[in-house]
């Protein structure tokens, strides 16, 4: 049971990547929509020649570049944790918190711990390479109005896949918490992984901030449309 629960918030995270994309083929996430709005931002980028997009991005990459760097600093704290855990098990005693655990214990979960963080590390610095590339082929377009659907369509794809690295980092940071519930108990481990679950599906599929942006972009679909027209 305790290695079931040390396991459980990777195994939740993982089950969480596979399963969205096949939910998002019979109903449009928040990420799907963004990715919409990810086209029409470089379709209009193709239309202007100013500092906007640049800004936009490098906003972007910052945000991306800080949780890469707050990744690293996780890693070496939970090495840091390997060499104590001794004195990890004297301070969680200290606070009723260490539920019965053995060293081998903390040492398996300190191990699980590395790997959300490291997997997290990994996420972050690809997408922040990925938004770099994405910023250079918008500094290439071509702004005389010859850039083509494919083209616009690739770069949008690079930044939305650039994305989804970045998403995928940040649910490292929400599932971390189950693994911190972890040292008070096993099962509020397991119950804090399946809260996290259910947060991220209600934050993708049923928000506030998803019907806003389902608007936005149905409104936009339709203006451009009529453009067309």
């Amino acid at each position: 049971m305790t290695l079931f629960a040390t396991l459980f918030p990777l195994l939740c995270w993982f089950a969480y990547n596979f399963g969205v994309p096949l939910v998002e083929k019979r109903r449009p996430s928040l990420s799907v929509i963004m990715s919409m709005q990810r086209r029409r931002w470089v379709a209009n980028a193709t239309q202007r020649e100013s500092p906007l997009d640049a800004i936009l991005s490098g906003n972007i990459m910052g945000s991306v570049s800080f949780l890469a760097s707050t990744s690293v600093l996780l890693v070496l704290a939970v090495f840091a944790a390997f060499g104590q855990v001794g004195a990890v098990m004297e301070a969680l005693s200290s606070v009723g918190m260490t539920a019965s655990y053995s060293k081998a214990d903390l040492q398996i979960h300190f191990v699980v711990m590395l790997a959300i963080f490291v997997l997290s590390f990994f996420a972050f610095t690809l997408a922040l390479r990925q938004f770099n590339h994405f910023c250079i082929m918008i500094g290439a377009m071509d702004h005389t109005g010859r850039v083509t659907d494919p083209e616009i369509d690739a770069i949008a794809q690079l930044n939305t896949l650039a994305a989804k690295n970045f998403n995928n980092g940040i649910r490292a940071y929400y599932f971390s918490v189950a693994t911190v519930a972890w040292f008070a108990s096993p099962w509020l481990a397991i119950v804090a992984s399946l809260v996290t679950v259910a947060f991220l599906i209600h934050r993708e599929f049923f928000s506030s901030a998803h019907r806003l942006a389902a608007s936005a972009t149905v409104i936009a679909s339709r203006r451009d449309q009529e453009k067309a027209a």
